[in-house]
C-alpha cells in the first residue's frame, strides 16, 4: 500500500497541474537587438503602457540660438564700484586682517574729522567775538578740510575690501565668474544675459545680467573672465561653488527639436530618447543635444524627421530596460 501512494502521489501533482489555469503573460518582453552595444527592444503591451503612462510625440524641425556651456564660480560682489570681487580662492585670513585695520583706520580719522570741526567752530567764534585770529580760524578750516579728506579716502579703502567675511555667504546678490577663452571673446554676446544652473540633475535654472568690474585674465590658460550678476535672496548659491553657464553666442542653430521631457541620461552622461518604431515597441536611440532652453531641446544629430519619441514614460522604460522598479 505503501508503494502504490508514492507512484500514485506524482500523477495526481502531474494532473494538478495539467488543469490549473495558464501563467498570465508578463506586460513587458525584452528582445536584444545587434547594435550601440546590446540595445533592448522593448515590447510592451497596452496595459502595460496605460500604466506607465507612455505619451509620444512625433519630431518637428526647429531653432535655438547658438550657445555655449562654460564652468562658472560663485564669488561675492565688491561692495562699491572700483572693487574688486572676493572668490573662494582668496586668503580670507588676510582679507580678514586688512578689514579689521580698515575699520580702525575708518574709526580714527572720524573721531579726527570730529575734532577738526569742533576747533574749526572754537577759531569761527573767536573770530566773530574779535578775540581770535584770522590765520588760526585759516590754520583750523584748513586742518578740518585734510581730516575730512582722509576719512573719505578711509572709507573708500574699506569699501575695496567688501563685506565682511562673516556677512558673505548672505549676499542677496551675486556674481558669476566665468572664464572664456582669448579666441571665443569676439564670439559672445558680451551685452545679453546668461542662464546659470547647478552642476548636476538637481536644481533650476536662473537668469544672470552682465556687470562691469575690473578686468582680469589668466595669462598661463588664455582665458579672460567675464562678471554677471545673480539673485541669491533665497541663498540658494554659496561662495566658491561651480555652476554652469549657458552663454549666448552669435547665430542660430537649425536641428530636430523634442520635448527635454524625451531625454533621459545615463551615467556616463550619454544622452537617449525611446523612439517608437512599431505598434508597441520602443528602442531606445542616442542623440546628441545641441542646446537646451524652455523644455525643447534642439538635437545636432540621432534621429529622422517625423521619428516618434516617448515624452511621457521614457523614465520608466530606462526603468524597464535595466530592471529598475517603477
Amino acid at each position: 500500500m505503501r508503494k502504490i501512494f508514492l507512484i500514485v502521489l506524482p500523477a495526481i501533482v502531474a494532473g494538478c497541474g495539467e488543469t490549473g489555469s495558464k501563467p498570465a503573460a508578463p506586460p513587458a518582453h525584452a528582445e536584444l537587438i545587434a547594435h550601440e552595444g546590446e540595445l533592448l527592444k522593448l515590447t510592451l503591451t497596452s496595459a502595460a503602457q496605460a500604466r506607465l503612462g507612455v505619451v509620444t510625440v512625433r519630431v518637428g524641425g526647429g531653432t535655438a540660438s547658438t550657445t555655449r556651456q562654460a564652468s562658472g564660480e560663485i564669488v561675492v560682489p565688491p561692495s562699491s564700484a572700483g572693487g574688486v570681487p572676493t572668490g573662494s580662492l582668496a586668503n580670507l585670513q588676510q582679507i580678514g586682517a586688512q578689514q579689521a585695520a580698515a575699520d580702525g583706520e575708518a574709526a580714527r580719522a572720524s573721531a579726527q574729522a570730529r575734532l577738526a570741526r569742533i576747533a574749526l567752530g572754537r577759531a569761527e567764534a573767536l573770530v566773530r567775538e574779535e578775540a581770535g585770529s584770522v590765520r588760526a580760524r585759516d590754520e583750523a578750516a584748513a586742518a578740518a578740510a585734510a581730516a575730512d579728506a582722509a576719512l573719505g579716502a578711509a572709507r573708500r579703502q574699506r569699501q575695496l575690501l567688501g563685506p565682511p567675511i562673516s556677512a558673505m555667504n548672505g549676499q542677496a546678490t551675486v556674481w558669476v565668474r566665468v572664464s572664456v577663452f582669448g579666441s571665443d571673446m569676439d564670439a559672445v554676446q558680451r551685452g545679453a544675459g546668461v542662464t546659470v544652473r547647478p552642476l548636476g540633475q538637481g536644481g533650476t535654472s536662473r537668469e544672470a545680467r552682465p556687470v562691469q568690474a575690473p578686468p582680469s585674465a589668466n595669462a598661463a590658460a588664455g582665458t579672460v573672465d567675464l562678471y554677471y550678476s545673480l539673485s541669491n535672496r533665497d541663498q540658494a548659491y554659496r561662495v566658491g561653488q561651480r555652476v554652469a553657464v549657458d552663454l549666448p553666442m552669435g547665430g542660430r542653430t537649425e536641428g530636430l527639436s523634442v520635448p527635454s521631457s524625451a531625454l533621459v541620461r545615463d551615467i556616463y552622461g550619454s544622452e537617449w530618447v525611446y523612439q517608437k518604431t512599431a505598434p508597441n515597441t520602443y528602442v531606445r536611440q542616442r542623440v546628441a543635444v545641441a542646446s537646451e532652453s524652455e523644455g525643447q531641446a534642439l538635437l545636432a544629430r540621432g534621429l529622422a524627421q517625423g521619428a516618434e519619441v516617448v515624452t511621457v514614460g521614457a523614465a520608466e522604460l530606462f526603468g524597464t530596460e535595466f530592471g529598475a522598479a517603477h
